[in-house]
């Protein structure tokens, strides 16, 4: 586990927090992973206070939790919490679009290029920015901010598992398709089309997830 230094600055939490908010979405903080303060503290350059806030944050958003022993560890994917995830992400994400639809709205184009450079490189931070992106474009251009509001309370996790997911995602440029198809059925004023290819985009991705997450537990440890 290897984290960059935070900047010099006279506020640190929020900057922690972010930092390892990103390193346990793109796995640098693997799931099981045991974390205590003065080794972060020490990796990132800072005082331990910050950290320790920072740490009472994510252990409030039930990202990480008490380790056996001493310490922290972050919390392990769960398949069954995962796959109720995705059940909220797609009926957020079929709402957003059908409304999206119906205003005709015009999803910026440069999302999915943004998006298609950041799934041909390996960072995984860049694709779920990318990813991130592209679906908060939606649900702002669906007119109805409760939505956002939702789906933000849902957020923080859906990065993690939108990690998980491009981690093991053997179809970035897939994804994208995807996305592009989704795009031009709002653009369209089609809502039937974009409410279907949303709740298939979402219910592809979590029953991956899922299954992959399943055969893992299922996987007995190889022997050292």
């Amino acid at each position: 586990m290897t984290l960059s230094k935070v900047p010099a600055r006279t506020d640190y939490v929020d900057e922690v927090y972010r930092r390892l908010l990103d390193a346990i979405s793109d796995g640098t903080l693997a799931p099981g992973a045991r974390v205590t303060q003065e080794e972060l503290a020490e990796q990132l350059n800072v005082s331990r206070s910050p950290v320790l806030q920072a740490l009472r944050l994510l252990k409030k958003d039930g990202l990480l939790e008490d380790a056996p022993g001493r310490g922290l560890r972050v919390v392990p994917l769960d398949p069954a919490r995962v796959g109720q995830l995705y059940q909220v992400r797609a009926a957020l994400d079929a709402l957003a679009a059908r409304l999206a639809a119906e205003r005709q709205a015009a999803i910026p184009v440069a999302l999915i290029t943004a998006g298609r450079a950041a799934a041909a490189g390996t960072d995984v931070g860049a694709m779920i920015e990318a990813d991130t992106a592209f679906h908060r474009a939606i649900y702002e251009a669906s007119g109805n901010p409760y939505i956002i509001d939702s789906a933000l309370l849902h957020w923080i996790h859906l990065r993690r598992v939108m990690g998980a997911v491009l981690l093991k995602s053997s179809s970035r440029t897939g994804i994208w398709d995807e996305h592009e198809a989704i795009r031009a059925a709002i653009q369209a004023g089609d809502a039937a089309a974009a409410v279907r290819l949303s709740l298939h985009h979402a219910d592809v991705a979590g029953a991956a997830l899922v299954a992959s997450l399943q055969q893992t537990l299922q996987t007995p440890p190889r022997a050292a």
